[in-house]
């Protein structure tokens, strides 16, 4: 062993609280008092480590000075990555700094011009939290957090990715906390305090693990400092300033329980500090013997307030070296180097000393494969998460937990390419974009300028708008066209319907689908039945978007979309909004070739100027009816009409259709059906009768109505027919009369069958749902004036759904539903509605989730919802505002589905919301959407749990949920906790 002191490490005469060695082992930032400030110095390692160096003028010593803090510096602490260093002070703050750039050497403010800045070192981020002086900082394992503790009382957890981001603040000291360490494999942080306590705490879920007071309770007096150092293997924490039978101790405690049955003793002053050496070692082999098996062991250095240091091995029951007097006053800081040979110590005196060992003293280091495989044999399978703001490194004690982990790594690695650290896992914005660099897109564009010359010959290049690459403001899903596996990433592009504007797709990369509605009666019967209603294909199935490949898009493109295509994107675009409505059938003679069979939706129509741009399609079976009929939509259109702004029921009307001498109407059921109204086939005792015919593959019914028909629809279960004497006829699919004709208190506006459900819109704007098999009424006589009064909108699109809830959008873009069980309107999609604009749920995805999005509420929705995903991609906003956003938006969305009735589309939705809490970490909500799906584990009669939601169990959904959350291990313990009781209750 070698022993220096450099004189030339000093504060000029100053205390020094804190040193550490630079990950590279070519520097080392030491920190203390300045003249009137805190002060870091970072100097050169050459000249520490080589006499020869040391005497080399030309070589520098003092690297860098910073004189920022505005008080004493009581910790430095180097980054993992060596790229930041963080030092915390009497001043309250923490500070972080960078290297910059090399703008040539600087003159320290205040200095001899003697003394020079030969690296620039920059404050990139101050960090403020702490009332009290901030008295030790830690990185943890991948610098995923930077703790800090200070004297009033609390640690703090910062967000190493995103600061100045608060993660948590702990709070359970009750004295001065002085010092802290990270369990190098990531499951804990320990700290210690002036209240005789030390206390491990869970990075999981940043809970209380274990208080240990035992060892303290006899301690007296106060240390300046009080550092702990976890063993390298994770194995064992050990603290300072402890006591054994009146004697100072390091207190040894091991992970295995918490015990605390051993400790280094022998000095005689209190420990301030220990610091354990970065590797593992193992005994070393002599010339020409055989290797004999050993076990690894550690190595710590222990500083004292008797101004001595002592290194000990783990596996020797006596300091391996003990050095007496090292120095003036008491030991501040210990720091190893990376090959863990070398020993920097400093002292309140202001000087440092510098230990350097050989290998026959301390052993032969372990590479990093040897320490890997001593980590998965003690603790298995170790983990990186990195879920938004929630990032560790732990490991896994649920068996379950380790399998979906490893489902996830496979679809984030399918063809098995292995993650290069957490940055790769996180699903964070990162400088890649479709395989290159940003900085290459950069350059690639300026290499395709466009130049031109001018009459007079002189060159002119073309502008280009080149955007600025910042990742922390756009997303590579604007850019990226190739739909990425779920769990990814880079797993943000969303595959359901973008704006089917064709400026718009193009400028995107994107290519519209073939028409999908020119698919077989069957599949679209089938798609109709998933969506509750006939319309569904008409909207969202029309603008499906195929996506291209990203070999084919220039990135130039991409980027140009982003400005020149900006004002297409946007909801307030007539076009895009007219676009997602419902299209407007032609007239009989622009149908008469048409071949196919084609599903009317039943829509009113819009403003001329509103449906310019909205291609028109109607496409039916051969063989029209007769040739004086007219086809017409199930429910008839009706024109723009403005309401009063009153609060008067009686001034709201709604127009009714015109009385036509015949017409036909094709009902979307499980076959073609034809529906064929004949008005005034014969006068019978002064009373017109009308002929009403039904038709379905072969077999067809009809039947006589005493006055004209205004409005015939159907479903695959009953027909409806509404009469100019304000009754409605109600028959059976076989031509049944279902019950005698209701009368209307006004004449019809609008009609819809769905299933047994029959709907009725009067004219003066009340609604009816009727039941027809059980002959109840689940809506009755319902007035619209709560949704209408007090705006100018109109009734533009009404329909029932399968589950019998009328829906009723009105032309401000609002929609709303009836809630027959509250007996309230709600409101269910609003195409203004900032939270669909803004929400960004795009990670919570999955390839598998846009099947389960068609129903009544995307039916509803239309392309708005992708159209605010775009949007919000296109605009910058803060995240915790984006996040609160989603979070309201996918609630909204929840509640939504629930009064719907669409047990498909709450199941949809239930699965992003549960994946937008695992990622967002909001423990509270996902506990309490876990509970409510188990229910009671015990039978009781006073529970008001329901066991299925929609028609779904929910413990069903509950098994659907949990290997969502066993894809984060910061809840491996929610999720234990919730398996467990889903397996008890299977059991019984």
């Amino acid at each position: 062993m070698k022993l220096l002191k450099p004189s030339w490490v000093n504060h000029n005469g100053k205390p020094i609280f804190s040193v550490d060695i630079h990950p590279d082992g070519t520097k080392f930032a030491t920190g203390g008092q300045g003249e009137d400030s805190g002060k870091v110095v970072i100097w050169n390692m050459a000249p520490v480590l080589r006499e020869e160096d040391e005497k080399n003028e030309n070589i520098p010593k003092l690297l860098c000075q910073m004189d920022n803090h505005l008080a004493c510096v009581n910790c430095v602490r180097w980054s993992n990555n060596g790229l930041y260093l963080a030092s915390g002070g009497d001043d309250k703050l923490v500070m972080v700094w960078k290297r910059a750039a090399f703008i040539g050497p600087s003159t320290v403010f205040g200095s001899s011009s003697k003394l020079a800045n030969v690296e620039q070192w920059r404050c990139v981020m101050i960090l403020r939290n702490h009332t009290g002086d901030v008295m030790d900082v830690a990185w943890s394992p991948h610098d995923v957090w930077l703790a800090s503790c200070s004297v009033d009382n609390t640690i703090a957890i910062w967000n190493a990715r995103k600061f100045p981001e608060i993660v948590m603040t702990l709070k359970g000291h009750t004295g001065l906390v002085k010092g802290l360490t990270w369990d190098p494999v990531g499951k804990y942080i320990a700290s210690q305090a002036d209240d005789h306590s030390l206390k491990v705490w869970r990075t999981m879920d940043w809970q209380l693990e274990t208080n240990i007071t035992k060892p303290f309770s006899e301690c007296g007096g106060t240390t300046h400092v009080l550092r702990l150092s976890w063993s390298p293997d994770g194995q064992y924490l050990v603290s300072a300033h402890a006591m054994n039978n009146s004697g100072p101790t390091a207190q040894i405690i091991e992970r295995d329980g918490w015990k605390t049955n051993m400790d280094f003793v022998g000095h005689r002053k209190a420990v301030t500090v220990v610091k354990f050496n970065p590797k593992i070692f193992k005994k070393k082999q002599k010339n020409g013997s055989t290797p004999k098996p050993s076990c690894p062991y550690c190595c710590c250095a222990v500083g004292s307030k008797d101004r001595s240091l002592s290194v000990w091995l783990t596996s020797l029951k006596r300091p391996l070296v003990v050095i007496h007097d090292l120095f003036d006053k008491s030991i501040m800081d210990i720091t190893w180097t990376l090959n863990g040979l070398g020993l920097l110590v400093c002292s309140m005196d202001g000087t440092v000393a510098f230990l350097d060992f050989s290998q026959d003293e301390l052993g032969d280091p372990l590479n990093e494969e040897e320490k890997n495989a001593i980590h998965q044999n003690i603790y298995g399978k170790s983990l990186a998460i990195t879920m938004g703001s929630q990032l560790s490194s732990t490991i896994i004690e649920n068996p379950e937990m380790l399998k979906y982990q490893q489902e996830q790594q496979r679809n984030q690695n399918p063809n098995g390419a292995q993650a290069s650290g957490p940055e790769n896992q996180t699903p964070k914005l990162t400088n890649v974009l479709n395989g290159e660099s940003l900085e290459d897109i950069r350059k690639n564009l300026l290499k395709k300028q466009v130049e031109t010359r001018t009459a007079d010959g002189r060159r002119r290049i073309t502008p280009l708008c080149i955007a600025q690459l910042d990742t922390g403001d756009f997303s590579p899903a604007l850019f990226n066209s190739v739909p990425i596996l779920p769990g990814s990433s880079a797993s943000t592009q969303l595959i359901p319907q973008i704006s089917s504007d064709s400026s718009t797709a193009n400028s995107l990369g994107l290519r519209p689908s073939h028409d999908p509605t020119s698919t077989s009666p069957n599949k679209t019967a089938e798609d109709n039945k998933d969506s509750g209603t006939a319309a569904v294909n008409s909207i969202g199935m029309k603008s499906n978007l195929l996506l291209t490949s990203a070999s084919k898009i220039e990135p130039m493109k991409a980027l140009d979309s982003r400005f020149t295509e900006r004002s297409k994107a946007t909801l307030h675009d007539n076009r895009v909004k007219d676009s997602s409505s419902v299209k407007e059938p032609k007239g009989k003679d622009e149908t008469s070739s048409d071949s196919e069979d084609k599903i009317v939706v039943k829509s009113m129509t819009k403003r001329k100027g509103e449906m310019e741009g909205a291609e028109v399609v109607e496409k039916r079976k051969k063989g029209r009816p007769r040739k004086d009929a007219k086809i017409m939509p199930i429910s008839q259109p009706f024109p723009q009409v403005t309401f009063l702004l009153s609060t008067d029921a009686s001034l709201l009307k709604l127009p009714t259709p015109s009385i036509q001498k015949s017409f036909s109407t094709q009902v979307s059921t499980d076959g073609v059906t034809y529906l064929e109204v004949e008005n005034e086939v014969s006068v019978v005792s002064g009373s017109r009768l009308s002929q009403l015919k039904w038709s379905r593959e072969g077999r067809e019914w009809d039947t006589l109505l005493p006055s004209r028909i205004i409005i015939a629809t159907g479903s695959s279960d009953v027909v409806a027919v509404a009469c100019e004497d304000r009754t409605l006829s109600v028959f059976t699919a076989c031509g049944r009369r279902l019950i005698p004709s209701i009368m209307l208190p006004a004449p019809m506006s609008a009609l819809h069958c769905s299933g047994h459900f029959v709907m009725a819109l009067t004219a003066s704007a009340t609604l009816s749902v009727w039941d027809v098999q059980k002959q109840t009424a689940l809506v009755k006589n319902e007035s619209l004036n709560p949704i209408l009064s007090g705006t100018d909108a109109t009734v533009s699109q009404s329909f029932l759904t399968r589950q019998g809830v009328a829906v009723v959008s009105l032309s401000n873009g609002k929609t709303y539903c009836f809630n027959s069980s509250l007996e309230t309107w709600n409101l269910i999609a609003d195409k203004q509605d900032s939270l669909v604009q803004c929400a960004d749920f795009r990670n919570c995805v999955s390839s598998q989730d846009a099947l389960g999005s068609m129903g009544p509420l995307a039916l509803t929705q239309g392309r708005n919802l992708s159209a605010g995903r775009l949007a919000s991609r296109l605009s910058s906003m803060p995240h915790h505002l984006q996040q609160g956003m989603t979070l309201a938006f996918l609630e909204k969305q929840l509640a939504s589905a629930l009064i719907l009735l669409s047990a498909s589309e709450y199941r949809h939705w239930l699965l992003i919301y549960a994946r937008f809490l695992v990622n967002e970490g909001y423990e509270l909500r996902l506990r309490e959407l876990c509970q409510d799906l188990l229910g009671p584990v015990h039978k009781s009669s006073s529970s008001s749990w329901e066991t299925t939601v929609l028609g779904l169990r929910k413990r069903d959904l509950l098994t659907e949920v949990l290997p969502v959350i066993g894809q984060n291990l910061r809840f491996q313990r929610l999720f234990t906790e919730y398996q467990d009781q889903l397996e008890l209750l299977r059991l019984k």
